[in-house]
């Protein structure tokens, strides 16, 4: 699978991040399965047709917004004639160097999100305003200034701050903020170790606290407990492999440590109804 890397060479720019207007469909929408090594935001002002992302699907409609996190597996199936979107691409690097928060992307509801979807609908006017926004981010990137930096970053800000209050608005997520960081950071933990560590106690001890503590600081902040969100990242994880990998349950079972096929395959049932492989199957036919 062809895995699109950000280039500042390629793309003419002095920072981890650009901003591109209706670009090459071949170079951002291909039709063949890919992933990128940095996020995506994509503003749709007028768009038809499917992205199939990792495990789901999404009908892709004008107006709205879809946002991709780094590696995700994914495919276009889209009316490129009319394709009318803005895209912007920053690597993680970007925001931590700015930002000087290494949890930054995680406080953001709709990066590393599992529970809802990845799709935000708006008036046609508020997309507008926000690729304003990008021109303005673009103006400064092409022509470097020395106060450019602080101009981005402020702009950048505003805009993800922005998007993520309407995203929470959107599915009705909570505004409260994690002061300990505990939720975020086990969100983090959780996209580097879960393919070997499925059970909450492991977590525990890498963040150093206790059960109650991670479900409390969980719970506050995403309106789940920790074990559920954990089991979606890990379904989300297993779905992804099945459809992907050309893998069989037992391989994929050995994988992520199971001792029996038939655990993976109990933990799956029990979660999405279906078995792998009628999974599969709905996934082929579209209709998920």
């Amino acid at each position: 699978m062809e895995t699109i890397r950000f280039s500042k060479t390629e793309c003419g720019v002095d920072f981890l991040i650009n901003v591109l207007n209706n670009p090459e469909p071949g170079q951002f929408f291909k039709a063949e399965y890919h992933n990128t090594n940095f996020f995506e935001i994509v503003f749709i002002r007028k768009g038809n047709g499917r992205l199939f992302l990792n495990d789901t699907i999404i009908n892709i409609k004008n107006d709205s917004i879809i946002f991709i996190s780094p590696f995700q597996k994914k495919k276009w199936d889209i009316e490129k004639h009319s394709l009318d979107v803005s895209l912007l691409v920053f690597q993680e690097d970007f925001l931590n160097e700015f930002f000087s928060d290494k949890l930054f992307t995680y406080r953001l509801s709709y990066f590393y999100q599992n529970q809802y979807p990845l799709i935000l609908n708006l008036p046609k006017e508020q997309i507008r305003s926000f690729c304003n926004i990008l021109k303005e981010v673009k103006v400064e990137l092409k022509a470097t200034n020395f106060d450019s930096a602080h101009i981005i970053r402020s702009l950048i800000y505003y805009l993800l701050q922005r998007l993520n209050r309407l995203y929470g608005s959107s599915y009705n997520l909570s505004y409260q903020i994690d002061a300990s960081n505990h939720a975020y950071a086990f969100k983090r933990l959780m996209e580097t170790h879960i393919r070997q560590k499925q059970r909450i106690n492991e977590y525990c001890e890498l963040l150093g606290i206790s059960r109650i503590t991670i479900n409390s600081a969980v719970k506050k902040q995403f309106n789940t407990t920790a074990t559920d969100l954990l089991k979606k990242r890990l379904l989300s994880e297993i779905k992804t492999e099945l459809i992907y990998s050309g893998k069989n349950v037992s391989e994929i079972a050995y994988e992520f440590g199971y001792s029996d096929p038939n655990h993976l395959m109990r933990f799956f049932k029990k979660q999405t109804g279906k078995t792998p492989s009628e999974f599969i199957s709905t996934y082929q036919n579209d209709s998920l």
